[in-house]
């Protein structure tokens, strides 16, 4: 096969923090090619670069033959590279249709965008792909699984030559999964190519022809997937042999600190809970389930439809500020359009919660809190070279421990977390998990919403199952088993 990208010698720093060190990715015409690395391995860094986000210090980028020293955003796209990122870019206000023709609308003779010859387009770009969507929906209407198929269905109309896919299954279903690999083979015996970043093992092994493994910013191994195992993988990556290790430790709870009363919301009905200080509770069920919907109206970013919640004995009503008062906190799934503030830096990321809560002390002393940050990034184990440099500039794994120390900052009692690993790799997962648990033993009580049972078997007391909106098991920990989660999910058991 022809080669269709090769990039040489690439470093980039930041802040005097090196993010890559003299790095080199190459791709081939048709190729499936999975890049690997922890969170801040340089992945990110090294795809902002390619697609002319961020220039590089040193390197230089050839791309179907010609060499780019430092490329513009428009310059990648005209030469045909596309970016589908994890944390979406489509336009809720906008149709389907309108957004596969972003900048590129269709016009009649008198100028105005052609909606019928756009919905006409995107109609056979669906065809031709499997893909069933109506044109005319507006995107804010759709599932999440829909839009970030949608993603990729813009990319692909844009005749984008290489395609990079940062974790494009996260919130798809076993079947939608598959049915994104069918798109992928099939495009690649047109020749597209596609850069492949996903930490989940046997998607990498079922997709993925070539790999690179990346990790501390320098490159580490490349080659075919067929030659190589999950173990050599793994190790790669962490710079160690990965054990799948049980971390879970039981432990002496306290007393009630939450109770749900016929709790009613969007997605989900009726549901009856009491939670202990210091237990660790893990919802879980499939897609759609209602148990992020539950999740969100306990931090009051939903609406509460019918029934009550206590927290400490005391009846919250209300908005997140109520939540937040109450020393409730919450991690949300979607970092990007939840928890990050761009244009503030990662110090004032993480002291911002405190400072909605505190009337008392409006004025905000720099030297004060860089001495809170300090505590909580030992603690956490935050990869920031300087907690003055904006928030974007740290990886994924890092901007989330940001946000965790932002809640701990506010001295929050009840963690909920809304698939906190969506989109780590297996170091971090283990971090993870551990702070998780710690964060336990010290009283504080963490209910995580995560569709991987291993990680439920890792870190729960107890596993509530949904099924349709509804509570259809609570197992104990030595009873958490794949299958029997699975029953009770699908609704093959009730309980």
């Amino acid at each position: 096969m022809a080669k269709i990208l090769e990039m040489k010698h690439i470093s980039k720093s930041f802040g005097g923090a090196k993010a890559l060190s003299d790095v080199h990715f190459e791709m081939e015409e048709g190729e499936v090619h999975a890049l690997l690395g922890e969170n801040g391995a340089g992945k990110s860094t090294l795809m902002n670069i390619l697609t002319g986000v961020i220039p590089a210090d040193s390197g230089k980028i050839v791309f179907m033959g010609k060499e780019y020293i430092t490329p513009t955003i428009k310059e990648m796209e005209n030469a045909g590279i596309a970016f589908v990122h994890q944390e979406l870019n489509v336009i809720n206000d906008l149709s389907v249709a309108d957004n596969i023709f972003l900048r590129k609308e269709l016009k009649t003779k008198f100028g105005l965008i052609d909606e019928k010859e756009q919905i006409k387009k995107t109609k056979e770009l669906f065809e031709s792909l499997g893909v069933e969507m109506n044109p005319s929906e507006m995107v804010s209407n759709l599932k999440t699984s829909e839009k970030q198929l949608l993603e990729i269905c813009k990319a692909l109309y844009s005749d984008a030559k290489l395609l990079i896919l940062d974790e494009p299954t996260t919130a798809l279903s076993n079947d939608e999964i598959d049915h994104l690999f069918g798109i992928l083979n099939r495009l690649k015996k047109t020749g597209k190519s596609f850069v492949f970043i996903s930490h989940k093992m046997p998607e990498i092994f079922a997709i993925a022809d070539r790999y690179t493994v990346f990790r501390n910013g320098q490159f580490i191994s490349s080659g075919k997937i067929k030659d190589v195992d999950a173990q050599k993988l793994t190790s790669d990556m962490v710079g160690v042999n990965y054990v799948d290790a049980d971390y879970y430790e039981p432990r002496e709870l306290g007393g009630e600190i939450l109770k749900l009363h016929n709790y009613s919301g969007h997605g989900f009905k009726k549901i009856n809970l009491s939670v202990r200080k210091g237990e660790i509770l893990a919802f879980t069920g499939l897609a759609g389930s209602g148990a992020s919907e539950l999740m969100q109206t306990m931090f009051g970013v939903l609406p509460n439809e019918g029934g009550y919640i206590e927290v400490n004995g005391n009846k919250i009503t209300g908005k997140i500020g109520t939540f937040m008062k109450n020393k409730v906190s919450m991690l949300p799934a979607n970092r990007k359009e939840n928890s990050v503030i761009p244009d503030l830096s990662i110090l004032e990321n993480f002291y911002t919660s405190e400072h909605v809560l505190s009337k008392k002390h409006q004025l905000i002393k720099d030297k004060k809190e860089e001495e809170k940050y300090q505590k909580q990034k030992e603690k956490l184990k935050i990869k920031a070279e300087n907690s003055s440099l904006g928030i974007a500039s740290l990886s994924g794994g890092n901007q989330q421990k940001v946000f965790l120390a932002r809640w701990l900052n506010t001295g929050a009692e009840v963690l909920l977390f809304d698939n906190p690993t969506q989109g780590v790799d297996v170091g971090a997962k283990s971090e993870i998990y551990r702070l998780i648990l710690e964060f336990a033993k010290q009283g504080q009580t963490v209910i995580i919403n995560t569709l991987e049972i291993p990680e439920v078997q890792k870190v729960a007391d107890r596993c509530v199952v949904f099924y349709e909106g509804e509570i259809a098991a609570i197992l104990d920990h030595k009873d958490v088993t794949e299958q029997v989660v699975m029953a009770y999910s699908t609704g093959a058991k009730r309980g």
